[in-house]
Protein backbone atom coordinates (compact mmCIF):
# COMPACT_ATOMS: atom_id res chain seq x y z
CA UNK A 1 0.00 0.00 0.00
CA UNK A 2 1.17 3.51 -0.79
CA UNK A 3 2.25 5.85 1.98
CA UNK A 4 0.57 8.87 0.38
CA UNK A 5 -3.01 9.26 -0.85
CA UNK A 6 -3.56 9.41 -4.61
CA UNK A 7 -5.85 12.19 -5.83
CA UNK A 8 -7.30 15.34 -4.33
CA UNK A 9 -8.81 15.51 -0.84
CA UNK A 10 -12.50 15.82 -1.64
CA UNK A 11 -14.34 14.92 1.58
CA UNK A 12 -13.51 14.76 5.29
CA UNK A 13 -15.85 13.52 7.98
CA UNK A 14 -15.81 12.01 11.45
CA UNK A 15 -16.89 8.40 12.03
CA UNK A 16 -19.58 8.42 14.73
CA UNK A 17 -21.01 5.69 17.00
CA UNK A 18 -24.32 5.73 15.10
CA UNK A 19 -22.47 4.49 11.98
CA UNK A 20 -21.28 1.18 13.49
CA UNK A 21 -22.10 -2.43 12.65
CA UNK A 22 -22.81 -5.04 15.38
CA UNK A 23 -19.04 -5.59 15.80
CA UNK A 24 -18.46 -1.95 16.70
CA UNK A 25 -16.65 -1.09 13.46
CA UNK A 26 -17.98 1.53 11.07
CA UNK A 27 -20.46 -0.05 8.67
CA UNK A 28 -18.99 -0.61 5.20
CA UNK A 29 -22.10 0.88 3.59
CA UNK A 30 -21.43 4.16 5.39
CA UNK A 31 -17.88 4.25 4.00
CA UNK A 32 -19.20 3.45 0.50
CA UNK A 33 -21.75 6.26 0.83
CA UNK A 34 -19.04 8.78 1.77
CA UNK A 35 -16.98 7.67 -1.21
CA UNK A 36 -19.99 8.08 -3.52
CA UNK A 37 -20.49 11.62 -2.23
CA UNK A 38 -16.82 12.46 -2.85
CA UNK A 39 -16.90 10.91 -6.32
CA UNK A 40 -20.07 12.88 -7.12
CA UNK A 41 -18.34 16.11 -6.11
CA UNK A 42 -15.37 15.34 -8.39
CA UNK A 43 -17.54 14.16 -11.29
CA UNK A 44 -19.88 17.17 -11.01
CA UNK A 45 -16.95 19.57 -11.10
CA UNK A 46 -15.52 17.79 -14.13
CA UNK A 47 -18.88 17.72 -15.95
CA UNK A 48 -19.70 21.28 -14.88
CA UNK A 49 -23.17 20.18 -13.85
CA UNK A 50 -25.45 17.38 -12.80
CA UNK A 51 -24.15 13.80 -12.71
CA UNK A 52 -25.43 10.44 -11.53
CA UNK A 53 -23.67 7.30 -10.32
CA UNK A 54 -24.05 4.50 -12.87
CA UNK A 55 -21.56 1.93 -11.60
CA UNK A 56 -19.25 0.99 -8.80
CA UNK A 57 -16.67 -0.82 -10.88
CA UNK A 58 -14.48 -1.92 -7.98
CA UNK A 59 -14.47 -1.68 -4.21
CA UNK A 60 -11.88 -3.04 -1.81
CA UNK A 61 -11.89 -2.73 1.97
CA UNK A 62 -8.39 -2.99 3.46
CA UNK A 63 -8.88 -2.08 7.13
CA UNK A 64 -11.78 -1.27 9.44
CA UNK A 65 -12.81 2.28 10.22
CA UNK A 66 -13.28 2.92 13.94
CA UNK A 67 -15.44 5.36 15.87
CA UNK A 68 -13.49 8.60 16.25
CA UNK A 69 -11.49 8.18 13.05
CA UNK A 70 -11.47 11.05 10.58
CA UNK A 71 -12.34 9.60 7.17
CA UNK A 72 -10.60 11.42 4.31
CA UNK A 73 -11.67 10.56 0.76
CA UNK A 74 -9.36 11.38 -2.14
CA UNK A 75 -10.65 11.46 -5.72
CA UNK A 76 -8.81 11.27 -9.03
CA UNK A 77 -10.52 11.58 -12.41
CA UNK A 78 -9.03 8.68 -14.36
CA UNK A 79 -11.08 8.74 -17.57
CA UNK A 80 -13.51 11.09 -19.34
CA UNK A 81 -15.72 9.66 -22.07
CA UNK A 82 -18.40 11.32 -24.16
CA UNK A 83 -20.96 11.27 -21.33
CA UNK A 84 -19.16 9.32 -18.60
CA UNK A 85 -16.52 10.06 -16.00
CA UNK A 86 -14.52 7.43 -14.13
CA UNK A 87 -13.29 8.38 -10.66
CA UNK A 88 -10.66 6.48 -8.67
CA UNK A 89 -11.11 6.87 -4.93
CA UNK A 90 -9.04 6.19 -1.85
CA UNK A 91 -10.35 6.47 1.68
CA UNK A 92 -7.80 7.07 4.42
CA UNK A 93 -8.33 7.59 8.13
CA UNK A 94 -6.62 9.59 10.81
CA UNK A 95 -6.92 7.24 13.77
CA UNK A 96 -8.68 8.85 16.76
CA UNK A 97 -8.76 12.20 14.92
CA UNK A 98 -5.02 12.80 15.28
CA UNK A 99 -3.26 9.44 15.01
CA UNK A 100 -1.56 7.55 12.24
CA UNK A 101 -2.91 7.84 8.69
CA UNK A 102 -3.98 4.53 7.14
CA UNK A 103 -5.53 3.62 3.79
CA UNK A 104 -8.77 1.78 4.55
CA UNK A 105 -10.72 1.53 1.29
CA UNK A 106 -10.38 2.10 -2.44
CA UNK A 107 -12.78 1.96 -5.34
CA UNK A 108 -13.62 3.02 -8.87
CA UNK A 109 -16.94 4.74 -9.54
CA UNK A 110 -18.44 5.71 -12.91
CA UNK A 111 -20.77 8.68 -13.36
CA UNK A 112 -22.77 9.96 -16.32
CA UNK A 113 -23.34 13.65 -16.98
CA UNK A 114 -27.08 14.34 -17.26
CA UNK A 115 -29.26 17.24 -18.34
CA UNK A 116 -32.21 18.75 -16.46
CA UNK A 117 -34.46 15.95 -17.78
CA UNK A 118 -32.11 13.29 -16.40
CA UNK A 119 -30.91 12.23 -19.87
CA UNK A 120 -27.21 11.69 -20.67
CA UNK A 121 -25.41 14.72 -22.07
CA UNK A 122 -21.87 15.30 -23.27
CA UNK A 123 -19.45 15.98 -20.43
CA UNK A 124 -18.20 19.12 -22.15
CA UNK A 125 -21.59 20.83 -22.55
Amino acid sequence: MADQPKGELTLRTLAMPSDTNPSGDIFGGWVLSQMDIAAGIAAGATAQGRVTTVAIDAMRFHRPVKVGDVLCVYALVSNIGTTSIKIELEAWVLRNRIGAREKVTEGIFTFVAINSDGRPRPVNS
